[in-house]
């Protein structure tokens, strides 16, 4: 597919991305976590990819990391108090062409209503027409976030002299996007 043929508004499948994230728990294993999309919309230009915008909304009431009891701990005021603020979002700010297949995508993050500006790199992974005939664009990244910008404090100091959690969270993004116009 020629790469012009790209440009247009895509919604991202839910069914076919993850937005994960990652922890160190203890200081010598990591706790993987997904949190679902809630919506997430793209306008992809490529001739000018600095035209390209994303917008993305999770469901913290939805976090699964394989353990009910860490998941309901996640959705509390120690950490993304899903009560008062149920979604995370992104909004992007500005996309940059880094050459080949790799982007940055930069934007303001709002988690428990505090807003920090980030940038995720991205590399294009691809394009498919699926068995329903639609346009599908894959896209990858990953970046690390300080969770105490966003005022997630919670902590607890372990009989080594380490603390139980990280206080860096590796965000993993595996996305799949439908193109709609």
């Amino acid at each position: 597919m020629h790469p012009n043929e790209l440009t247009g508004a895509y919604t991202i499948d839910p069914a076919h991305s993850r937005f994960g994230f990652v922890a160190r728990h203890a200081m010598v294993t990591k706790v993987r976590g997904n949190i679902p999309v809630h919506e997430a919309t793209a306008h992809l230009d490529a001739a000018n990819p600095a035209a390209s915008t994303a917008h993305v909304v999770l469901d913290v009431t939805g976090i699964q990391t394989g353990n009910q009891l860490r998941d309901d701990h996640l959705r509390t005021g120690d950490f993304l108090d899903a009560a008062t603020h149920p979604h995370i979002t992104f909004d992007s700010t500005s996309v940059k062409d880094k050459g080949g297949d790799s982007f940055e995508v930069t934007g303001d993050l709002t988690i428990r209503g505090v807003t920090r500006q980030i940038t995720i790199p991205l590399d294009y992974t691809g394009t498919a027409i699926d068995a329903q005939g639609l346009t599908r664009v894959g896209f990858e990244g990953s970046t690390v976030i300080n969770r105490k910008d966003f005022d997630i404090t919670y902590n607890a100091v372990l009989e080594t002299g380490g603390v139980m959690i990280s206080d860096k969270i590796t965000l993993e993004l595996d996305l799949s996007a439908i193109k709609t116009a």
